[in-house]
């Protein structure tokens, strides 16, 4: 069976469990540049009625990406999850989900293919600054930073932006 696939026909009425692991080669793959690694434990557990299939999963462990400030390599917690209603047809039904994303699948499908979620929920759940705590960033990358001149800064007297200056008083 593939990782992240759910083989919808001949799964048994009730409760079924999935275990998966997704790493820095499935991110890779998804065409992310920007997850460099990851250990994540995707657990899924299928609830199945007849043609309708409630399905919840958790997915929790890491990522690695790159410090936005020191572009070091930061590694950051992730703990995720969805629920999905998952009916046959063509046409969503104007019920309400609850806390669930509707998904409506072709008649005839027999597997529902969860990497697209996964993916999805564990890119939205990092943060969007990505920074190592105070302290813990590359000092040699800080240093550099801090030496470079600030955009408050008065231009350079030869630079073709020394007369600008004047402009604002």
């Amino acid at each position: 069976m593939q990782p992240f696939v759910i083989p919808l026909i001949g799964l048994a009425q009730g409760g079924t469990q999935f275990n998966w692991r997704a790493d820095g080669k499935f991110f890779g793959n998804s065409g992310n540049s920007e997850i460099i690694d990851a250990d994540l434990e995707v657990d899924v557990h299928v609830e199945r009625a007849s043609r309708f299939f409630g399905v919840d999963a958790a997915v929790t462990g890491w990522v690695k990406v790159l410090c936005d400030r020191c572009l070091e390599e930061l590694e950051l917690p992730v703990d995720t999850g969805f629920k999905l209603s998952v009916k046959f047809g063509e046409n969503a039904e104007t019920a309400d989900a609850g806390d669930r994303e509707i998904v409506m699948i072709p008649d005839g499908s027999s597997e529902l293919d969860l990497a697209q979620f996964v993916y999805d929920y564990t890119c939205i759940s990092l943060p969007m600054r990505r920074v190592h705590p105070e302290g813990e960033c590359n000092p040699d990358a800080l240093r550099y930073l801090s030496s470079e001149e600030t955009a408050d800064a008065a231009p350079a007297a030869g630079s073709p932006f020394a007369a600008l200056k004047d402009i604002l008083k």
